[in-house]
């Protein structure tokens, strides 16, 4: 494919996932399945590798993040950012409503509003593109926070109309990813958050943007600075222009003729919010009419023709039977209360979170205590209280677990840890869900092994770890529920077939605390093998790039207990490759290349190789291939119809190469023996 059909296809590409990627995050309305969107997503992938030059900032490929930060500039805001004044009950609201027709002749309308509870946001756009995010700070000035902004899907990076503008609404993170998220700080031992809008704004406030791109925002905008430059006479023509350009706006809207109507709507959302897919603290209501806002004012704090209704916190009381500790993946013990059965928020509660060691002691939570629960952000059940007066004269402190409940061994509270934790690699709770993650798509991804299956293996004794699953026989495969001849013989196909993948799968797939698939990856392009891991000492492995000390230090702790030695000499014995089989940097030091330590831009239409493969095999040559020219580019490879980054290369004198050139230097290229 040549470059004029390139960015033919590429723009017909981006409109139709941009149409797609509205319909879903905006709308909620899904166009297609997400086999569909993936298809053609991975195709815009391909070619924009392929055409580097055909990327652009706007590119819905551009989402993903990953760019780090060093910190985080001041941004000034165009008008300022202003807090609200609130209202507590319809007291409150009909004294409010009582000011503003007092202040103004003009008829009155409220547009009432859901008060989403995240973090406030200004985002400038240049013409119809993204340019800037910030957030609100002090009203006045804020922190740039485009990079981690651009990774939220709900906020377009160029709108349906060209225009030039400032908008602000409310950042947030959607309840089902708190639970996630919180699921997944506990399981790694790291402290959870205590609502979605302290989660949105710490991820938010990450210096790295692909830990943000993880976390799933989303955003809702209420207001446009200056909407009286467009043309705009009420808030209501504001959220519909706002929803005309592309941005996600809050639909649950609602239009009210007089305070009685504004207090029917509170109260009907008073009782729906907890059906909602994200929380809210209160209600916002504001003057319609945009002449009547600018004749009530201002005080110093807040606008005189808004305030917010804050919903009063649901709490109950009910008494704490027992403390259960449940055991995860990476040993950690978490705490959780089993109480008598109450209503809370539209549910009946009997359990509640402790989270840690250091909560229960904090709040100095006991057994037969009578306790305040409520639910953080609406979702997870949480002790925020004893009620010392109903506290049983016989109360005693409650003491903690030195055993895990699962296997007896002592337990371990690790420096800078907020949770206990067992060490023993042989700890069933443990073992259970290790097995689950070693057989899963990003470690040792082998087929067939669901939880039920693996469940019945450990109950029946056919396996205790993971190293136990290569030493697997039909005949003891057919003796588990469900399993016929075929489905035995493809579960051993897909176990001897893992025996081959690379270093890296095994090394994520032993479950390591705080070792992701990418970390484990860096590792082991670094050592090569396994046993030259389990060789390094902390300090040689924090030395690596991008790995912290905390990492190091569980790493060398992992392979410091004698049942991990133990296992890894059963994975050998049973043929597991233990070598990693990209290339290391060991393999790139003896390199005799051109490319070596050089720094290359494709441009044009490559005929011999895909963009993608060039890539690769220079990397693997020990290059660094960028999208961009500049002073720093060493090479510049020029395949057909090359444009502006030839012209670029040549007026900066830069090495230019033909692709034959190119093929050559990769063909020619060897290792050292």
């Amino acid at each position: 494919m040549g470059i004029d059909e390139a960015t033919k296809r590429v723009g017909e590409l981006r409109h139709t996932l941009n149409e797609w990627a509205r319909a879903y995050y905006v709308k909620d309305a899904p166009l297609v399945s997400d086999h569909e969107y993936d298809k053609l997503y991975k195709e815009l992938v391909s070619l924009e590798e392929q055409f580097p030059e055909l990327v652009t900032s706007d590119s819905i490929t551009q989402r993903v993040g990953g760019k780090l930060l060093d910190g985080f500039q001041k941004v000034e805001h165009t008008t300022p950012m202003m807090s609200l004044s609130n209202a507590f009950n319809e007291k409150d609201l009909r004294d409010f409503d009582k000011r503003v027709r007092k202040g103004t002749s003009k008829p009155i309308s409220y547009m009432v509003e859901l008060k989403i509870d995240g973090l406030a946001i200004n985002l400038t756009y240049d013409n119809g593109q993204f340019v800037q995010g910030a957030t609100r700070g002090d009203g006045v000035v804020g922190e740039d926070i485009t990079q981690n902004l651009r990774t939220v899907h709900s906020i377009p990076l160029s709108l349906q109309t060209p225009v030039t503008l400032d908008v602000r609404g409310e950042c947030f993170m959607p309840k089902e990813s708190f639970v996630r998220l919180n699921e997944e700080r506990d399981k790694n031992g790291e402290s959870v958050f205590a609502n979605p809008r302290n989660a949105a704004a710490g991820s938010l406030r990450q210096l790295d943007s692909s830990v943000t791109a993880k976390r799933q925002l989303s955003t809702f905008l209420y207001t446009i600075a200056n909407p009286e430059e467009l043309g705009l006479t009420t808030q209501t023509d504001a959220l519909d222009y706002l929803d005309s350009l592309g941005f996600k706006t809050n639909h649950q809207r609602e239009l009210c003729a007089t305070i009685d109507d504004v207090w029917q709507y509170i109260v009907q959302f008073s009782d729906k919010r907890h059906t909602l897919d994200y929380e809210i603290d209160g209600i916002v209501i504001k003057v319609n009419d945009f002449d009547a806002q600018n004749e009530l004012g201002y005080t110093v704090k807040a606008p005189k023709w808004a305030i917010a209704y804050k919903f009063p916190a649901e709490e109950v009381q009910t008494v704490l039977r027992d403390i259960e500790w449940t055991v995860g993946r990476t040993g950690v013990v978490t705490p959780t209360a089993v109480m008598d059965p109450v209503q809370l928020a539209g549910t009946t509660v009997s359990r509640a979170s402790l989270h840690n060691c250091d909560l229960i002691a904090e709040k100095d939570i006991r057994l037969l205590d009578t306790v305040v629960i409520h639910k953080a952000g609406d979702i997870i059940p949480e002790v925020t209280q004893v009620v010392l007066d109903k506290r049983p004269e016989d109360s005693q402190p409650y003491e903690f677990p030195t055993h895990c409940p699962a296997c007896d061994a002592e337990l371990e509270r690790i420096e800078s840890e907020v949770a206990l934790r067992c060490l023993n690699p042989a700890c069933p709770a443990q073992i259970k869900e290790g097995l689950n993650h070693f057989v899963s798509r990003n470690a040792m991804n082998i087929d067939g092994l669901g939880p039920r299956v693996l469940e019945q293996m450990y109950e029946k004794e056919l396996i205790k770890q993971a190293a136990d699953l290569y030493y697997l026989t039909q005949e003891q495969l057919l003796t588990l529920d469900k399993i016929k001849e075929k489905s035995a013989n493809n579960i051993l196909e897909a176990i001897a077939n893992s025996k081959g993948n690379s270093l890296e799968r095994l090394l994520f797939g032993l479950g390591i605390q705080h070792v992701g698939s990418k970390a484990a990856k860096i590792i082991s392009s670094e050592f090569g093998t396994i046993d030259k891991i389990i060789e390094a000492n902390k300090e040689e492995i924090f030395a690596i790039d991008t790995i912290g000390p905390v990492m190091a230090d569980s790493i060398t702790k992992y392979f410091s207990i004698p049942e991990t030695l133990e296992q890894i000499d059963k994975l050998k014995q049973a043929g597991v490759n233990m070598t990693y089989l990209g290339v290391t940097k060991e393999d790139i030091t003896s390199i005799e290349s051109p490319f070596k330590d050089k720094t290359i831009v494709l441009t044009g239409s490559l005929t011999q190789f895909k963009r993608a493969e060039a890539k690769q095999k220079i990397e693997s040559l020990g290059g660094k291939v960028t999208g961009s020219v500049s002073k720093k580019t060493d090479i510049v490879v020029a395949g057909e119809e090359a444009g502006s980054k030839l012209t670029k290369a040549q007026e900066l004198g830069i090495d230019v190469w033909s692709e034959q050139q190119m093929v050559d230097a990769i063909n020619a290229s060897h290792k050292t023996e």
